[in-house]
Formats: C-alpha cells, sequence, structure tokens
C-alpha cells in the first residue's frame, strides 16, 4: 500500500497516512499514476453533480475548475505555465532550460495557463453530462505520465530522468488497462469518449514532440503539460456535437 499512498501523495492534495518512502519510492508508485486519476475523477464528477443543484452550468463548470487545481495543488498548471515560458519563445535549447527553471511566469505561461482554464470551464459548461469526461480524463492524463516518462530526459536530474528507467513495457500496458477498460465501458453510453481519449493521445504526442525537438527530452514540466493539455483537449472533444 505505501506505493499507492506515495502515487496519492504525490499528484494530490489528499491527505494519505504515513507511509514509508524507499529511494525509488515515486519509480514504484508510477503504475498506480491511472489509479489517482480515477480517484480526482471520481471527486470531481460527484462535485459537478452536487454543484449542478445550485448552479447553473457556467458557474458549476468554474468551480469544477478550481477543484481541478486544489486537488493536485496546481502541480501540473505549474509545468505547463513554464513550458509555455520554455518552449515557445525562439531562443537556445539551453536558454530554454533556465526558463523552465525560474519560478517566475513570463508572458507566454501566462497565455497557456489562462487559456487552457478557460477552455476546459467552457466545455464542461457546454456539456449535458459531464461525469464521463471529468471521470476519464484525469485517468488517461496520469497514464500519459507513464508512456511522457518513456521518452529521453532533458536533464540528468529530476522527475524526467527518475521516473522513466522502471517503466517497462509490461508496467505500462498494465496501467493502461484501466483507462482502456473504463472507456470501453463508458462509451456505451457515451460514445464521444472514445474520441476524446484519442484526441487526449494526440495530443500528448504533441506536447512530447515539442519537448523533443526544443529540448531533446522531457522534464517534470513537460510531464505537467502533457496532463493539462490532454485533459483540455479530452473535455474539448467530448463536447463537440456528434
Amino acid at each position: 500500500m505505501d506505493s499507492v499512498w506515495c502515487a496519492i501523495g504525490f499528484l494530490t492534495t489528499l491527505p494519505v497516512p504515513s507511509h514509508t518512502l524507499p529511494p525509488d519510492a515515486l519509480r514504484r508508485a508510477g503504475v498506480w499514476f491511472p489509479v489517482v486519476g480515477l480517484l480526482i475523477g471520481a471527486l470531481l464528477a460527484g462535485a459537478a453533480w452536487g454543484l449542478g443543484w445550485l448552479f447553473p452550468p457556467a458557474v458549476t463548470a468554474v468551480l469544477v475548475v478550481a477543484l481541478w487545481a486544489a486537488l493536485t495543488g496546481a502541480l501540473h498548471l505549474d509545468g505547463l505555465a513554464d513550458c509555455g515560458d520554455g518552449l515557445l519563445p525562439p531562443v537556445r535549447r539551453e536558454r530554454r532550460l533556465e526558463i523552465m527553471r525560474d519560478p517566475r511566469v513570463g508572458a507566454f505561461g501566462v497565455t497557456v495557463l489562462v487559456l487552457t482554464l478557460l477552455l476546459k470551464a467552457a466545455a464542461l459548461a457546454s456539456l449535458t453530462a459531464t461525469w464521463p469526461a471529468l471521470l476519464l480524463a484525469p485517468i488517461w492524463a496520469r497514464w500519459l505520465i507513464l508512456a511522457a516518462a518513456r521518452q529521453p530526459s532533458a536533464r540528468p536530474e529530476g522527475m524526467g530522468a527518475s521516473l522513466g528507467p522502471v517503466l517497462d513495457t509490461p508496467r505500462l500496458a498494465f496501467a493502461a488497462l484501466l483507462p482502456l477498460v473504463l472507456t470501453g465501458g463508458v462509451s456505451v453510453w457515451h460514445a464521444p469518449v472514445l474520441a476524446a481519449a484519442g484526441g487526449a493521445v494526440l495530443a500528448a504526442l504533441g506536447v512530447l514532440w515539442l519537448a523533443q525537438r526544443r529540448l531533446g527530452g522531457v522534464t517534470g514540466d513537460v510531464f505537467g503539460a502533457v496532463v493539462e493539455v490532454s485533459e483540455a483537449v479530452f473535455v474539448c472533444i467530448a463536447c463537440v456535437q456528434w
């Protein structure tokens, strides 16, 4: 259970019991990331259902997005903003990595951050049933962290270098069972989640391609960008009028 608590404690702000943290704790916890995504998705879907009785869709959507950020401690949003500042400006690779280490947020980061949050809120407000997207988007996003960790690291230190080495193909495939099974089951009632899942994966691949081109590999900030971009694309495609 220590690996489960480690995954929950790392990816969320939820309280967890005291647990042992060996040097490779994060590596062992990686396979449980999609389960943490399920927990986040279930909490968001429940909150959306309850808030929907009190507020109109637009207000409910904003409150759910705020809860989404609170549950993760804005961990991935911080990575998204850093990637906006580091990947988008026309600067040298070394300068990009320096910018992404800087705790300050620049214009590119603010723009990407605001647009992503607005897109999430607008998409949720447009959905007639929010629970399929809210349940599945966080699961796929956390599995995509594991897929991203298989890429070369842009730095010799940091999460990009520490998470990937133990994520062999069997572990990655095992972790994929949860998002695949749940997406298949939910698609029986809500078919757009299949296209949304495919779009989220493609969006994550786009972020990884850009990181590879401009950084030479991935960093922890890139993992955050993968999460936020894939979630935003998932809920956006889910609200398409099919």
